[in-house]
C-alpha cells in the first residue's frame, strides 16, 4: 500500500514536471496570443503581419500610436510595404537575437531581432527586422519597429 502511494506521488510529481508545447501553440491562430516575453509578442506580431495577413491581429502586440498608424494601412500588404519596408510570402519566422541579459526580470526596455526567411518578388529573401519592447503591467508591448541600417539577403 505504501509503495502503491509513493508511486502515486511520483507519477504526479512527473507529469506535473513534463515539458508542454504551449510557447508554439500560443503563437498558432487558434490560441489567444501571448505578450508574456519579448520573443513570443515579436514572433506574434509579424507572424500576424506575414502569415495570418490580420492587422486586427498585429494591433494586439503593439501600443496605442502604432495601433493607429497600422489601422491607417487597413491591410497587410501595405504594413509590409510602408512600415517594414519588405513585402514578402511564404514567411517563416525565427527569433535571431534579443538585447537583453540574465536579469530579465529586471528590464523594461528590449530589442528583439527577427530573421525572415520567404520569398520576395518569387525569389528565395532572407532578412531581418529589429522591434523595440516595452514591459507593461507585466506584458511585452512593440513601441518601435527600427529603421534598417542596412540590406539583407542571406
Amino acid at each position: 500500500m505504501f509503495k502503491a502511494i509513493i508511486f502515486a506521488i511520483t507519477l504526479l510529481g512527473l507529469s506535473a514536471c513534463s515539458p508542454s508545447n504551449q510557447a508554439s501553440e500560443e503563437i498558432n491562430a487558434g490560441a489567444k496570443p501571448s505578450l508574456r516575453t519579448p520573443e513570443l509578442s515579436s514572433l506574434g506580431f509579424l507572424s500576424a503581419v506575414y502569415n495570418d495577413k490580420d492587422i486586427e491581429k498585429a494591433k494586439f502586440y503593439v501600443d496605442d500610436p502604432l495601433k493607429e498608424i497600422l489601422g491607417h494601412y487597413y491591410i497587410a500588404a501595405a504594413v509590409q510595404r510602408n512600415m517594414l519596408n519588405l513585402s514578402m510570402t511564404n514567411v517563416e519566422l525565427e527569433v535571431d537575437e534579443v538585447d537583453i541579459d540574465f536579469f530579465r526580470k529586471f528590464t523594461d526596455d528590449v530589442t528583439v531581432i527577427v530573421k525572415m526567411k520567404g520569398l520576395r518578388g518569387g525569389q528565395p529573401w532572407v532578412d531581418d527586422r529589429t522591434l523595440r519592447l516595452n514591459k507593461r503591467n507585466g506584458n511585452w508591448i512593440i513601441v518601435e519597429i527600427m529603421p534598417e541600417k542596412r540590406q539583407v539577403n542571406g
